[in-house]
């Protein structure tokens, strides 16, 4: 592609030639940003969806299996902790790279939305796992050992004792997990995922189109401010409840 594909050639009285940059033909890129727009909510929500989930499910794991929890167990706490802190480290770029054989087999391709979703999810299931532990980890012991001396088995303790009291700091925990997931759909663009992040190169920088590229930005930061701002309030209210 021509680096200068965005500028226009203009020939000055003097017969000297400039480039200047072209006005942006929102024409033609605004059913990109739309559609774009639509593959970073899809990415990003079925992510938070499946990974949050199974985050969940693993970081109660974690926090169950600690030395004198609900289900200690060493070996089992040794391990999992050990596969969280091997994968949670990689930059993101590079666990794309490093699950598409893994990728293929599962979902058939490693090109295209869908096969970014797929390492977006084990990334997302691992930093949930982890949050959702460190979170866990303050809520008071006496508290579940009431429980217990009351004949609650382990997942009525989880369910009705465990998350309940960790609510307001897991809501806040998923906030932040939204804008790393975010962050991974940006990347996307670079095995085909589309998205926003893909549409800000593509139109943006590598067309030196900086309006292109501002768009883009400005839309991230107004998701975030959304999601975060509704999680704050969120929180806030079931803090004010637990009082």
């Amino acid at each position: 592609m021509n680096a200068y594909a965005a500028y226009a050639v203009q020939h000055a009285t003097d017969g000297t030639v400039t480039l200047a940059a072209r006005p942006t033909d929102w024409t033609v890129l605004k059913p990109l940003l739309f559609q774009s727009i639509g593959q970073t909510l899809e990415m990003v929500l079925v992510t938070l969806v499946i990974g949050g989930f199974l985050g969940l499910v693993l970081g109660v794991v974690l926090y169950g299996t600690r030395p004198g929890n609900l289900f200690e167990n060493a070996v089992v706490y040794r391990i999992l902790d050990f596969i969280v802190n091997i994968i949670r480290p990689i930059p993101f770029i590079i666990f794309l790279a490093a699950m598409q054989p893994v990728t293929i087999a599962v979902v058939g391709t490693s090109i295209g939305t869908v096969a970014a979703i797929f390492p977006m999810v084990v990334m997302c299931t691992v930093a949930t796992s982890r949050l959702v532990e460190q979170n866990l980890v303050p809520v008071d012991h006496g508290m579940i050992e009431a429980a217990r001396a009351m004949g609650a088995s382990k997942l009525t303790i989880i369910r009705t004792v465990l998350i309940p009291e960790a609510l307001a700091p897991l809501i806040l925990a998923y906030a932040f997990l939204f804008i790393g997931v975010l962050d991974m759909s940006a990347m996307a663009g670079y095995i085909g995922g589309g998205g926003l992040g893909n549409f800000a190169i593509a139109y943006g920088y590598q067309k030196f189109d900086q309006t292109v590229t501002w768009t883009a930005v400005v839309i991230m930061i107004v998701l975030v401010q959304v999601v975060q701002g509704i999680a704050n309030a969120i929180a806030k209210r079931i803090l004010k409840r637990q009082q």
